[in-house]
């Protein structure tokens, strides 16, 4: 019985320590999620000031407060699965105390019948008439090892005592700090509710000053859309004709490990599918496809990559090796790069500064420009990535 008590303290303490471990990593990573959240609520931040110093109530200034509402609802989220582990760790460890706790009432039952029984025997008359009455002397040896037995299960059940009075003790400290640490996130909790119900409140009024500003908004968003098609246009074209030399190479034979240089570098590109950097730090602010206008109704917009809204001279770098195939100027957006990667090709607009030229070699993080900062004070990167003439989704293909 002492053995199978012995064997389940050891279980028992087994798996303590490997559900303090599995704990201890699953509050990490919420704890760095927690870390990233914050990082990238001080950037969105910065943009949503700059943005708002230039001219009140924009777009720009509208996607930066939906952003940082959706970074400080994704913080509260993160608070909230935090105090869940913290929850979920205080109620296992209340039953393992509550499991130690009769453990400990059970041993001390047994180990005080030990005594009881110990006493009735402990005498120095009762132990030797009880060996010297042996009727033979491998009966005499059978009794004095279980003398010897007995005395060792009285102390290994005090040290068993002891040991689970030890552990308990250690549990009992240890949920009092998670149970302080619980109520410190609770208060964390509080506070960025409030903080969320002002930014909701901005975002609200923000929402209506823009409606009320309807005709200019459609006389800028017609300005934009022709600008864009005017960029896409070109785009379509620059690729167009990149793609007919390649074929012309390929049919003459004559650029051969040209060629296969191409075909490999498509299948690299290809490979590193959702590793790429992004070109530039932010947030997107208009997604790849046909989506809603933030405030417009019945209003829908085309994007054929992403835009993302960064701070003020922000640097812009290749997301991989390749050529540029050209440098153009479209007014109200700025200048763009293209670059080819084989078979694709990265698209890079709204830039004030160019530090590349058209047949030049970059690498990949390369800076190739800076952001142009339009009179609205957005600062905006519109980033495509095209196969052949088909554009994708920039979002699948850069690292989350």
């Amino acid at each position: 019985m002492i053995r199978d008590k012995r064997t389940v303290f050891i279980v028992s303490l087994i798996f303590l320590i490997s559900f303090g471990a599995f704990a201890q990593k699953s509050k990490s990573q919420l704890q760095k999620e927690k870390q990233e959240s914050l990082k990238k609520i001080e950037e969105t931040a910065r943009i949503l000031t700059e943005t708002g110093k230039q001219k009140k109530n924009s777009l720009g200034e509208l996607a930066a407060l939906n952003q940082r509402v959706r970074q400080q609802e994704s913080l509260i989220k993160s608070i909230q699965n935090e105090i869940s582990l913290l929850n979920s760790d205080i109620n296992q460890k209340s039953e393992i105390i509550s499991a130690l706790e009769d453990d400990l009432t059970n041993l001390k039952k047994e180990y005080a019948t030990m005594l009881f029984s110990s006493q009735k025997a402990s005498g120095k008359l009762n132990k030797l008439m009880f060996i010297f009455s042996s009727t033979s002397f491998d009966q005499l040896l059978m009794r004095l090892k279980y003398m010897e037995q007995y005395s060792a299960a009285r102390k290994d059940q005090a040290e068993v005592i002891t040991r689970v009075q030890s552990i308990l003790s250690d549990q009992v400290k240890e949920t009092q700090n998670i149970k302080d640490e619980k109520s410190a996130l609770l208060s964390d909790q509080l506070k960025e509710n409030h903080q969320l119900a002002s930014l909701k409140q901005k975002q609200n009024t923000l929402v209506k000053s823009l409606e009320k500003q309807e005709k200019q908004l459609k006389t800028e968003l017609e300005q934009t859309r022709k600008a864009v098609a005017k960029l896409d246009k070109l785009i379509s074209d620059i690729i167009k004709e990149e793609l007919a030399r390649a074929a012309r190479e390929a049919e003459a034979s004559k650029n051969t490990k040209k060629v296969e240089a191409a075909v490999a570098m498509s299948a690299t590109f290809e490979g590193n599918k959702t590793k790429f950097s992004w070109p530039a730090s932010g947030f997107i602010s208009q997604k790849f496809g046909r989506q809603n206008h933030p405030v417009l109704k019945r209003i829908v917009l085309q994007n054929d990559g992403i835009n993302i809204q960064t701070k003020q001279n922000e640097k812009v770098k290749a997301i991989f090796e390749g050529e540029v195939r050209a440098v153009a100027f479209i007014p109200s957006i700025g200048n763009s790069v293209i670059i080819s990667h084989g078979d694709y090709f990265t698209v890079y607009s709204g830039l004030k500064d160019v530090l590349v030229n058209k047949g030049q070699k970059v690498n990949t993080n390369q800076e190739i420009g800076q952001v142009l900062t339009n009179a609205d004070g957005i600062s905006e990167l519109r980033f495509q990535i095209r196969k052949n003439t088909a554009p994708v989704d920039p979002e699948q293909w850069l690292k989350n």
